[in-house]
């Protein structure tokens, strides 16, 4: 037995092992590319420009453009997704019979596992299409479709684990409020809500780790016109978007413009990187205050 346990030990922490080497080794090759990058091109130029053209003749480096278009789709898709994935979660707590809650969210978390190139063809086939029959000067490839439709994507993620989050709390909380003479409504948006505030707050921030991350959807559907605006009708370029269009082997390995891939790269990693640990904080600070 004790064999047994140390065997089942040992592949765990190999496991935790192989995980923090996977992560050691891709920072490591984000920052040593990414240092080679920043030895030819300044810091502050980066950080500042408001123009990014490092493939045309004359190169510009600012990374404020991408920037810009990745929280501006980030932001469309989470102003979507968090009243949805929040009503659809307290509807499935609150609302819904157990036999129904055990059905329909297996159903609902199905969605993630639909393919993101799909996603963005939907975006660009349909989404764009529908909008711009009612939206004039809406381009072909912009920044509202393919945010609308990340914000499809990331409804199962917010109302899986705010669901997740509102379960967990109590119910006496629940019984309390109810004897308190509140109604079923009161008692989930002005009682269950604030409690679970702790998981549903990680559940967004997750969920814009999610679609700051995103490639596929706006690489069809968004467009790969690099512009500082929060215009969403005309097309704009994410962070994850160059690097796809970068890596797709026009550009000679080693070159300048092939590492500014890294340099986006590490850019994003610094986004998602701040937002999970974010995540972590709050959910460590609600636990020890509710401990």
């Amino acid at each position: 037995m004790k064999t047994k346990e140390k065997v089942i030990e040992f592949g765990l922490g190999l496991s935790a092992l192989i995980t923090i080497l996977t992560t050691v080794g891709i920072l490591w090759v984000l920052l040593v590319e990414a240092f080679s990058f920043f030895g030819k091109v300044s810091i502050i130029d980066f950080l500042t420009d408001t123009q990014w053209t490092p493939l045309f003749d004359e190169k510009h480096f600012g990374i404020l453009p991408l920037v810009a278009g990745t929280l501006l789709t980030t932001f469309i898709a989470v102003l979507f997704a968090l009243p949805i994935g929040l009503t659809i979660a307290v509807y499935l707590n609150e609302y819904a019979y157990p036999g129904f809650r055990k059905t329909i969210k297996p159903i609902l978390e199905l969605l993630a596992a639909v393919p993101t190139v799909v996603y963005g063809f939907f975006a660009l086939q349909v989404v764009t299409p529908f909008l711009q029959s009612f939206i004039p000067g809406l381009a072909g490839f912009n920044s509202l479709s393919a945010g609308l439709v990340m914000g499809i994507m990331i409804i199962p993620l917010i109302s899986s684990l705010s669901e997740d989050a509102l379960y967990a709390i109590p119910k006496s909380l629940k019984e309390a409020s109810y004897g308190m003479g509140a109604t079923r409504f009161q008692t989930a948006f002005k009682v269950m809500v604030p409690a679970a505030t702790s998981g549903i707050v990680v559940s967004v921030i997750l969920a814009i780790s999610r679609a700051i991350g995103e490639t596929m959807i706006v690489a069809i559907a968004a467009g790969q016109q690099p512009r500082l605006t929060a215009n969403p009708l005309v097309p704009i370029e994410t962070i994850t978007t160059y690097i796809v269009q970068v890596s797709l082997g026009d550009v000679p390995q080693g070159s300048i413009e092939y590492q500014t891939i890294f340099a986006a790269g590490i850019t994003l990693f610094i986004f998602t990187f701040t937002l999970n640990s974010v995540s972590y904080w709050i959910k460590k600070k609600f636990q020890e205050k509710y401990e």
